[in-house]
């Protein structure tokens, strides 16, 4: 390592300002307050601009980082963010949902011996320096190519094709089931961690390039792909995600007081709960919570709950904080804010009143085995350690399955034994011509970049596709 590298190595890696924990818990504004320009630079120049960068590797979207973190560097933020668009049609979502820790930062040269550049917080500051401050100036499209496609979804793998094809020249119209545009990006994840503002903004930037966006159109039932084909289009991507809430199937499951995390958040977030009494949309505000589950999804609904007015609010997980899938900034901020952590402990039946409403769960400890088909290791029951938890509220995240809406009605879709529709996972084809799909409805519930990554291969496939044939 160069004199240089080791100098900037030893600079701290620059904390993002946040809510205070105490403050936040009770409110539903975003907890990270942005980099200032001069933090932005400090960070920013910790990168040592690496000739093989990891970080490059580790994205699934393949983003230039060392690319537009020399140009904040140098304070050319207007540069940095068209240099991102090139790769990257959502930096805003990224720089904040990203779990960069296992994907680009993971791969940072500095984290082998301290803390990776804060790549995520970097992406974050040029996306937000240009909607606050930028000239608006869009980056270049290609000639009109004739071509139409049709992009069913707006979830953040349809978002991507949709910008990456719209710079091609191909017309493109993004078809979203719900009254707005976002998928999961606005009905899953809380306000307090992505705002709705900044899903508008990057859905806007996508029309003011020339995507046209319907809602209200839920396809496999106002519309057919067939129909789609017949109206013009050249291709379909489907990119309709995993939305089917899954449940647990043990005893007591119909009480009042028991809902999937997917009805939750969507009640909470896409309508608006959280601005009670602006809305008045109904939910369930339970005082003694109970959240099943220990992803991000979980973490979201847990810290909803508490925005919501709790007591008192519990994740209860069936393996130890080692599998926890969530990301560790979800996790750490969950804990600030006084969620509490039950590990390795699985619900075994439901418990209601004579009124059929839930007052608690009975539950069993577990202890860790051999590690299963995912990898981590097979939670065992330990026999005789049944206990009971008193709670008024129960959030079952425990997973989402594919919605069989579309796929049902469109029969020369393969589909595997879970229901996601089979396709190549370089190209995104399905085994209908001229179909392409990626995202949860192909590889079950997965994360925002990764999502944006199969929509990458798959829009470059369709773009081939509509050039050269299929």
């Amino acid at each position: 390592m160069s004199e240089e590298s080791k100098k900037k190595d030893k600079k701290p890696r620059q904390a993002m300002p946040e809510q205070a924990p105490e403050i936040r818990r009770r409110n539903f504004e975003e907890v990270p307050l942005g980099y200032t320009p001069e933090l932005a630079i400090t960070e920013a120049d910790r990168c040592l601009q690496c000739k093989n960068p990891g970080c490059v590797k580790g994205c699934p979207v393949g983003v230039d980082i060392p690319g537009f973190i020399k140009l904040i560097c140098e304070k050319k933020y207007t540069e940095a963010i068209r240099h991102i668009w090139t790769q990257n049609a959502l930096p805003a979502v990224c720089g904040r949902v990203c779990p960069q820790e296992i994907q680009c930062e993971g791969e940072c040269i500095l984290a082998k011996k301290g803390a990776p550049v804060a790549i995520g917080n970097l992406e974050r500051f040029a996306a937000d320096y240009e909607r606050l401050h930028g000239t608006g100036a869009l980056p270049p499209v290609q000639a009109p190519t004739g071509k139409k496609v049709a992009v069913v979804g707006s979830g953040p793998s349809g978002l991507t094709v949709a910008g990456d094809l719209i710079q091609k020249g191909h017309a493109v119209t993004v078809l979203e089931a719900f009254h707005k545009p976002g998928g999961v990006l606005v009905y899953g994840i809380p306000e307090f961690r992505l705002p709705k503002a900044i899903v508008a903004q990057e859905v806007n930037f996508l029309e003011r390039l020339g995507v046209k966006v319907e809602c209200n159109a839920v396809v496999g039932r106002t519309v057919s792909l067939d129909e789609l084909f017949d109206e013009g289009y050249d291709a379909i991507y489907i990119g309709v995600g995993a939305g089917l809430p899954r449940f647990m199937n043990i005893p007591g499951e119909n009480l009042v007081g028991i809902l999937s995390a997917n009805e939750y958040l969507t009640r909470a977030n896409l309508m608006k709960a959280y601005r009670f009494p602006e809305y008045d949309t109904p939910i369930p505000r339970g005082k003694d919570v109970v959240v099943l589950g220990a992803g991000n999804v979980a973490m979201d609904s847990a810290r909803t709950a508490m925005r919501l007015g709790a007591n008192r609010v519990r994740i209860v997980y069936r393996r130890s904080r080692d599998e926890m899938p969530a990301r560790t900034a979800e996790i750490h901020h969950a804990e600030e804010e006084g969620i509490e952590f039950f590990l390795l402990t699985n619900p075994v039946r439901y418990i209601g009143n004579e009124k059929g409403r839930l007052t608690g769960m009975e539950c069993i400890q577990m202890e860790l085995g051999e590690p299963d088909d995912s990898g981590r290791r097979r939670p065992i029951p330990k026999k005789g350690s049944e206990f009971k938890m008193e709670c008024d509220l129960v959030i079952v995240a425990v997973g989402s399955g594919a919605n069989p809406l579309l796929t049902t009605s469109t029969p020369e879709l393969g589909l595997n034994k879970r229901g996601y529709i089979i396709a190549d996972p370089e190209t995104g084809k399905t085994t209908k011509k001229g179909v392409w799909a990626g995202g949860d409805i192909v590889t079950g519930a997965a994360t925002v970049i990764l999502a944006m990554g199969a929509g990458r291969k798959a829009a470059n496939s369709i773009h081939k596709y509509l050039t050269m044939g299929w």
